[in-house]
This record gives C-alpha cells, sequence and structure tokens, in this order.
C-alpha cells in the first residue's frame, strides 16, 4: 500500500508542477505547445537522470523509486495531451507544424533522457 500512496502523491505534485511549467513556458497565441514540448524534453531528462543515478550510486527504496518516476514523472509528462496538441495541428491543416512537433517531441525526449544517464554517471558514476 505504501508504493500505491507515493504515486498517487507523486502524480499529484507532478500534475501541478506540469500545468505551472507548461503555463508558464507557453506564449500567448501561439500554435505549437512549447509548454508541454518543454515538459516532455525535461521529464525524459528528469528520467534518465534518476534511473542511472538509482542504478549506479542511489539506494532508492521502492517506494520513493515509485514516487519520483511513475508518480512525480508520470503526472508530470503528458503524452495524452501531446497527442491531442498533434491532433488539433492536424485538424488545422498545420501539418509541417504538426510533424515538427511530433518529431522533436520525440527525438528530443529521447535525446534527453540519454543526456539524463549521461549527467547521472558524471555525477554518481
Amino acid at each position: 500500500m505504501g508504493t500505491i500512496f507515493a504515486v498517487v502523491v507523486g502524480g499529484g505534485l507532478g500534475d501541478v508542477a506540469r500545468y505551472f511549467i507548461a503555463g508558464w513556458v507557453q506564449p500567448a497565441g501561439v500554435l505549437f505547445n512549447w509548454g508541454i514540448f518543454a515538459v516532455n524534453i525535461s521529464g525524459g531528462l528528469l528520467m534518465g537522470m534518476i534511473v542511472e543515478a538509482s542504478a549506479l550510486k542511489l539506494n532508492l527504496s521502492p517506494d520513493l523509486r515509485a514516487f519520483l518516476t511513475v508518480g512525480i514523472l508520470g503526472g508530470y509528462t503528458t503524452f495524452s495531451t501531446f497527442s491531442l496538441d498533434s491532433a488539433l495541428l492536424l485538424q488545422k491543416g498545420q501539418y509541417g507544424l504538426a510533424a515538427a512537433y511530433v518529431m522533436g517531441s520525440v527525438v528530443l525526449s529521447i535525446a534527453a533522457l540519454f543526456a539524463g544517464l549521461w549527467i547521472a554517471r558524471v555525477f554518481y558514476g
């Protein structure tokens, strides 16, 4: 039950962080959702750092690891919002912008995760 509680609390914190960060980053009146784009990239970076640091040096309990990865980062990153933003761009006929958004989000999120792995290795490896 401790792990479930950790995920629930972490998810709520991640949701709140996403709400504020996405709103802070997103310029008004811009079709491309820079706010969610930034959240997904930074979420990939943080996931990489947490997973690699815990594998190399940190001795995280299963509850704490679930709190950070499934809870906070699961609530923070927003694949469903990403999917909706992509569909809305396509419906508006913004095919190039939609392609840039999808490809950029996927490629840069994965690159950010690898950057997180590298950062954790530098500090904990």
